[in-house]
This record gives structure tokens, sequence and C-alpha cells, in this order.
């Protein structure tokens, strides 16, 4: 399990969590693994790239499970 702070922001966008955790390479790959269906939000499939993110979110990727607080 990966814990993200938000350190005093309101939110991350999906794509740049997915990036910042080194769970894509890129930008461009998270967007890639989004559109694909193949991350959920709090249990659900999510297609957003740009879907807010905040404290208590859960996303789920190949296994690994990441915590945003």
């Amino acid at each position: 399990m990966i814990e993200f702070p938000l350190e005093g922001h309101e939110y991350i966008l999906l794509n740049q969590l997915l990036k910042f955790t080194g769970l894509a390479e890129s930008g461009g790959e998270a967007n890639q693994m989004i559109l694909a269906g193949q991350v959920k939000l709090n249990g659900t499939v999510a297609l957003e790239k740009r879907r807010k993110i905040k404290a208590g979110d859960v996303v789920l990727f190949e296994g690994q499970e990441v915590r945003v607080f």
C-alpha cells in the first residue's frame, strides 16, 4: 500500500497521482491506463483522467493500493 499526503492541497488529479506515486512513468502513460479502464477509484472503474482525488480516496491499479490523506 502507498500512502500519499496532499500536503496542504485540497486535491490531486488522478493522472498526476499515478505519475507521482510511480505507478505510471509519465502523464501520458497514466492517461492511457485510465482510459483503458485499468484504474479504480473507491472500488469503481475511473475513466476521467482529470478526476479530483481528495483525502480519504483509495485508488487501485494492478493490485497496488494508494490511500490519499
